[in-house]
């Protein structure tokens, strides 16, 4: 099966990669009476009734601490621009009162009503704004740092350093584990802190020098003590929150055996596809309707609803 159209993953613009690095194409930009501004108020969209604001204008774009262009919207050929703007050093109120909105909320309880272009556009403006707040000085010698390439690049102010600093990306594997027979079953697990039924996919950073499937292997081991043979890759999904990427795989367990580490994990089960149905259709559901590894799991159970906009191809 194939994972196809996650949430926030749908971003329908030409990033301008070619162009970005070049100021004047960028002021020019700026300038077009047809620009759109989405505007962030610390990692929050700002909403009016309910709907995030996301088509405003000009004058936020000047008042902004960070603005960053995401490209040029492919459903009108060449444009309009949209940039993000960033608002967090000013308060609530006065963002709220100069974007013409009501509150500001997280962008993960409004996904669900969200079409996925304008649920992904909401993610890589958070995702790339927070990266700027986060690196406006040099790792390397400390001197702040100046946004180029339209918000895309920092460069070091320091004329002894210099360095570059693009935005970072922290991957992080998801995986379903399958363990074969008359009746198939897969292996979920309750973290610590989660409720006496909140079983869910493993799931891990990848470490340095570890390749993805790698990470897979060594996190169903680690944590739940399964060996896991043959891993086979299933989809991804940009996880701006704050600057991942979720990469989500199929495991074969060797051996249906399970000794928990009581670190990370409290208990690890095996269910069947009977099982996962009935938890998903009358039980405590999937997990988040926005993640790959609700999606997964409803896939493997042979599970669709109206929340899911995916594509499963066998």
């Amino acid at each position: 099966m194939v994972i196809e159209d996650l949430a926030y993953t749908s971003t329908p613009y030409d990033r301008a990669a070619d162009r970005r690095a070049d100021p004047a194409w960028v002021a020019a930009q700026r300038a077009r009476p047809d620009l759109r501004v989405v505007p962030v108020w610390r990692d929050r969209c700002l909403t009016r009734a309910g709907v995030p604001v996301t088509g405003i204008g000009p004058a936020v774009l000047e008042a902004a601490d960070q603005t960053a262009l995401l490209g040029l919207d492919q459903d009108e050929g060449d444009g309009p621009p949209v940039f993000a703007a960033d608002l967090s050093d000013r308060t609530e109120a006065a963002a709220l009162a100069l974007c013409g909105a009501e509150a500001t909320v997280d962008l993960r309880r409004l996904a669900a009503d969200l079409t996925a272009p304008v649920a992904a556009t909401l993610a890589y403006a958070r995702g790339l704004l927070y990266w700027n707040r986060l690196s406006r000085f040099c790792g390397t010698c400390g001197s702040p740092t100046e946004s180029v390439h339209a918000g895309h690049i920092r460069e070091c102010a320091s004329a002894e350093c210099g360095r570059l600093l693009f935005p970072r990306i922290e991957p992080a594997v998801i995986v379903l584990v399958e363990h074969d027979g008359p009746q198939p079953r897969c292996l979920l697990a309750r973290h610590h802190g989660a409720g006496p039924n909140g079983f869910a996919l493993l799931a891990g950073f990848v470490e340095i020098g570890e390749s993805l499937e790698g990470a897979v292997c060594r996190e169903v081991a680690e944590e739940a003590g399964v060996a896991v043979g043959e891993v086979t890759y299933l989809g991804s999904q940009g996880w701006p929150f704050p600057a991942g990427l979720m990469v989500g795989f199929l495991g074969r367990a060797v051996e249906d055996t399970i000794n928990v580490d009581g670190a990370e994990l409290v208990e690890a089960r095996w269910f069947t596809r009977e099982q996962v149905v009935e938890r998903i259709t009358s039980g405590p559901g999937s997990g988040p309707v926005d993640s790959i590894g609700g999606r997964l799991l409803r896939t493997w159970a042979g599970l669709a609803d109206e929340t899911d906009e995916t594509q499963v191809t066998p």
